[in-house]
C-alpha cells in the first residue's frame, strides 16, 4: 500500500486532471460537433456575418463570454464527476486488492432494426468471489443483503446477488427522463447478472423525486452525508466502514490544492478572450 502523502498525490491527480481540461473549453455554436470550438475572433466573423444577430450586437464579446461560462460550467460539473468514478475505482482497487478489470462491468445490447448494436458500462464493479480478504468480503455481501432487503428485493433473488455494481455522479440535479429510463434499465440488466445497482453520488445533490424513483426500480442510493454512521444511505459512511478507506478526509486535506485548481478554471472560463 503506498503512503499517505504517494496515495493522496495520486488520488488528488485523478480529480484536478479532469478539471484542467475545462480550461481551454471554447463553445462550438452549432459548427462541427468535433471541432475545437470557436475562439473570439472565429465567434465574431460568425456572428457579424448574420445580419439579424449584426444587428442586435450579438457579436459583443461578452457574449461570447456569456456562451463560454455557460458551458464550460457544464463542462466543469461533467469533469468533476469523471475524476469521482476514476477516484472511486482507484479506491476499490486500492482497498479490495481488485484489477483495473474487477472493477470494470459492461454489457452488450444486441443490434435491432432500427439501432445499432451498442456496449453500455456502470462506473464500478464489486463482485464478492473478487475479494480476497475475507473480512472485506462479507462486509460488503452484507450490506448488499441489507441494501436488497430495504429496497423490497425478494430475498432468493438477493442471496443468489454475486456484487455490486455503481453509478458514480457528483451530483444528480437534472430530471432528464431519458437518462433516468437508461438507468433504469441498466438497473435491470444488472439484476439478471447478478448484481445489485447502486447510485453512489458525492454530494447532496440529488432531487427527492429521483430518489424516490430510482428506489421503486430497486436502486440503491448513497448520498454525501457526512457524520450519520449510516452505511445504507452515506457515500462516505459506505466508503470508510465498508470498503475500508475515509474518502471525507481525503477531501478535507486536499481541499485548498483543489479549490486553488477550480479557481484557475473559473477564472479563464469567466474571460472574453479565449
Amino acid at each position: 500500500m503506498p503512503s499517505p502523502n504517494k496515495r493522496d498525490a495520486r488520488y488528488l491527480s485523478l480529480v484536478i486532471k479532469p478539471i484542467r481540461v475545462c480550461a481551454t473549453y471554447k463553445p462550438k455554436f452549432g459548427q462541427s460537433a468535433n471541432g475545437p470550438g470557436l475562439g473570439l475572433a472565429e465567434f465574431q466573423l460568425l456572428y457579424q456575418s448574420d445580419v439579424f444577430y449584426s444587428w442586435l450586437g450579438l457579436d459583443n464579446p461578452l457574449m461570447y463570454a456569456a456562451h463560454k461560462a455557460a458551458g464550460g460550467i457544464t463542462s466543469v460539473y461533467r469533469q468533476i464527476g469523471i475524476g469521482c468514478e476514476r477516484l472511486f475505482q482507484k479506491i476499490l482497487q486500492d482497498e479490495l486488492k481488485l484489477s483495473a478489470t474487477d472493477v470494470a462491468w459492461s454489457y452488450e445490447i444486441a443490434a435491432t432494426e432500427s439501432q445499432k448494436a451498442r456496449k453500455l458500462s456502470l462506473d464500478g464493479r464489486i463482485k464478492f468471489d473478487d475479494i480476497k480478504d475475507a473480512a472485506a468480503r462479507d462486509r460488503i455481501r452484507d450490506w448488499t443483503l441489507v441494501a436488497a432487503e430495504s429496497l423490497g428485493v425478494s430475498s432468493a433473488v438477493a442471496t443468489s446477488l454475486v456484487g455490486v455494481v455503481f453509478e458514480v455522479r457528483q451530483g444528480y440535479k437534472s430530471k432528464d427522463s431519458k437518462r433516468q429510463n437508461a438507468d433504469i434499465s441498466n438497473a435491470i440488466t444488472a439484476y439478471t447478472k447478478g448484481y445489485l445497482p447502486c447510485v453512489l453520488i458525492l454530494s447532496n445533490q440529488i432531487d427527492f423525486d429521483i430518489v424516490k424513483r430510482y428506489r421503486e426500480n430497486k436502486w440503491a442510493i448513497l448520498t454525501g452525508i457526512i457524520g450519520s454512521e449510516d452505511i445504507h444511505t452515506s457515500t462516505y459512511d459506505f466508503i470508510r466502514l465498508t470498503i475500508g478507506y475515509d474518502l471525507a478526509g481525503f477531501f478535507q486535506r486536499n481541499s485548498r490544492s483543489i479549490k486553488n485548481e477550480l479557481n484557475i478554471v473559473l477564472e479563464r472560463l469567466l474571460e472574453a478572450n479565449p
